[in-house]
């Protein structure tokens, strides 16, 4: 017996949007940031998720949990960062473990960075769309974000 739902017009047409949307709008920014900057839009995420913390700093686990990325890409991409001289890795002061931090080269290459990123993501987002728009897509898509983190908590990418 067949129970599949498949997904009717509507529902398709918004699965195949937002399947082609995405794909775009990463591959746009990667190239504005690898052109400008020489950096991957993980890497930029990265640097900037440093850069939003108290210390400089984080966990390469809250790392990755925060980027919703695996481990050990994670720790590839610092690697690539750190070999570049914008990021280092060294023992956690407060806690076990190894933290990511910010290098003051790093903080100066974010900086001169962010604002052709932040260009480039109202070019191709934010200003396509009204404010109504975003809220709704924000709101909806952080529901999507929030279901499938439940019971994500403590994991260990």
């Amino acid at each position: 017996m067949d129970h599949t739902r498949w997904l009717d017009a509507e529902e398709m047409r918004m699965w195949t949007a937002f399947l082609g949307a995405g794909t775009l709008v990463d591959r746009e920014l990667d190239l504005q940031l690898k052109e400008e900057t020489g950096l991957t839009h993980l890497q930029y995420g990265i640097m900037a998720a440093l850069s939003d913390s108290p210390r400089g700093a984080m966990r390469m686990t809250e790392l990755a949990e925060r980027l919703i990325n695996s481990k050990s890409g994670l720790t590839y991409q610092v690697g690539q960062l750190e070999k570049a001289g914008l990021v280092r890795r060294k023992p956690c002061d407060w806690t076990r473990g190894i933290v990511a931090e910010l290098t003051d080269e790093g903080r100066a290459a974010l900086e001169r960075a962010a604002p052709g990123h932040v260009a480039k993501v109202r070019e191709v987002i934010v200003d396509v769309l009204t404010p109504e728009e975003r809220r709704v897509i924000a709101d909806a898509l952080g529901r999507v974000r929030d279901r499938l983190l439940e019971g994500e908590e403590g994991t260990c990418w």
